[in-house]
């Protein structure tokens, strides 16, 4: 079978650094895997699109794909006006 000579996979340098980005990112900004109460991200300003379970979250100190049921310290509640869904 051919699959038989392929190597196994194995992180590449830039993933093992990025890995250690990201940790630091989730540190400093307390991001959690579950919601804070009712705040999670997929009712918060920044995240982009509230019908997805993985959206971007485009808070200036972020900017990177979170989970709708995520939350971090700098959830902000839409505006009335803008409220979604």
């Amino acid at each position: 079978m051919a699959n038989d000579d392929l190597p196994v996979p194995e992180p590449k340098e830039i993933d093992e650094k990025l890995s250690i980005q990201l940790r630091h990112l989730a540190e400093d900004a307390v991001l959690r895997g579950d919601p804070y109460g009712a705040e999670k991200c997929q009712n918060c300003l920044f995240y982009m699109n509230v019908d997805e379970k993985i959206s971007y979250c485009w808070h200036p100190k972020l900017r990177i794909l979170v989970g709708a049921q995520w939350w971090c310290q700098w959830w902000e509640a839409m505006p009335a006006e803008m409220e979604r869904g």
